[in-house]
């Protein structure tokens, strides 16, 4: 038996094929959904992900007559994918999301039905002015949650899924997703470090490795003046000091991870305990450059676990996990790596 599971986002998808021993081949290619944005429909979005999975079914030597099955999570079942689903509303369990993943046939396709798993969205039944901080939603975050706890439950946990737009899940005692929020963090670095006036203190470029010092310096400045103040002093530091590029990228990712920080902290969507284990998985940069600061708040006392990152699909392992609870492929199929 063999799976294909793919991984569509904003601007990037990535494909895995699968058997019962693992990832045969796996694919990337910067094809998403803002595709269909700028194309007006979703054919370049079907062509891009039709060829992903030509690739993975080639690199693993498929015989023409196997038909494997095909899971699809993420931002392909939004308005913008190849079919939308209404987001389930939290709490979500793995089998909440397993049954409440849909097999449709596309039209142009794949030429066979893919199962889609739908996003999450946290339980504000009317948002408001006033309490619009406590919604927020997710497409396929939901699924790499899932494939970093597969079917065990941590117990209370918070999920740090730090990236583009970073997303913080929170997770009960039971295993079920009660919430999430979103941040720009990793765009902001982006915008910043590239297309402001302090690009050139930058080399237009992210930091290369974690200055511990620089980090918490840039973190404690933007609690004190805020991130924009801070961002301004690094065209300072270029000018004034010695500091090395390096030193200053810190002074910013600390400056804007510190942001995340006091969202974690405080946002009503998660109901952050200061006791709850924490899991970080990501870009190694960020999810170091997170751990640290979480270290140096005394608020947090809980566990802190940062998984090294998996040479395979962190949505591919959710897929597989939700297959395997809804009885799509067997319970034994591919169930030996767990990042967690």
């Amino acid at each position: 038996m063999y799976v294909i599971t793919i991984d569509t986002g904003t601007t990037n998808t990535r494909v895995c094929l699968w058997n019962a021993s693992g990832c045969l081949a796996q694919a990337s290619a910067p094809v998403g959904v803002r595709d269909t944005v700028l194309t007006g429909d979703n054919l370049a979005l079907k062509a891009g992900i039709s060829r992903l999975c030509d690739r993975v079914v080639d690199e693993g030597c498929l015989a023409p007559d196997e038909e494997p099955v095909v899971i699809a999570a993420g931002m392909i079942t939004s308005a913008l994918g190849l079919v939308e689903l209404p987001h389930l509303t939290a709490p979500v369990g793995l089998g909440q999301l397993a049954q409440g993943m849909v097999n449709r046939r596309i039209d142009g396709f794949l030429n066979r039905p893919v199962w889609f798993i739908p996003g999450v969205k946290n339980a504000v039944p009317e948002v408001t002015l006033e309490n619009i901080e406590s919604m927020d939603m997710m497409r396929g975050e939901e699924t790499e949650t899932f494939g970093l706890l597969r079917e065990g439950s941590t117990g209370a946990s918070l999920v740090l899924l730090p990236g583009s737009h970073a997303k913080m899940v929170s997770i009960s005692g039971e295993g079920l997703i009660t919430g999430c929020i979103t941040t720009l963090s990793g765009e902001l670095l982006d915008v910043i470090s590239k297309n402001t006036l302090i690009a050139d203190a930058l080399e237009s470029g992210f930091c290369d490795d974690i200055d511990e010092t620089m980090l918490l310096r840039g973190a404690a400045m933007s609690r004190r003046v805020g991130l924009s103040r801070v961002c301004f002093t690094i065209r300072i530091m270029d000018m004034f000091s010695d500091l090395s590029r390096n030193q200053r990228a810190n002074i910013l990712l600390g400056a804007v991870l510190d942001a995340d920080v006091q969202a974690i902290k405080n946002s009503a969507a998660l109901g952050m305990r200061g006791d709850t284990r924490i899991i970080i998985y990501g870009k190694a940069v960020l999810r170091r450059g997170l751990a640290l600061l979480l270290r140096h708040d005394p608020y947090f006392t809980g566990e802190l676990s940062t998984p090294e990152s998996i040479p395979t699909s962190l949505s591919g392992l959710g897929a597989l996990a939700l297959a395997r609870r809804r009885g799509i492929v067997p319970s034994t199929f591919y169930v030996n790596e767990n990042p967690s």
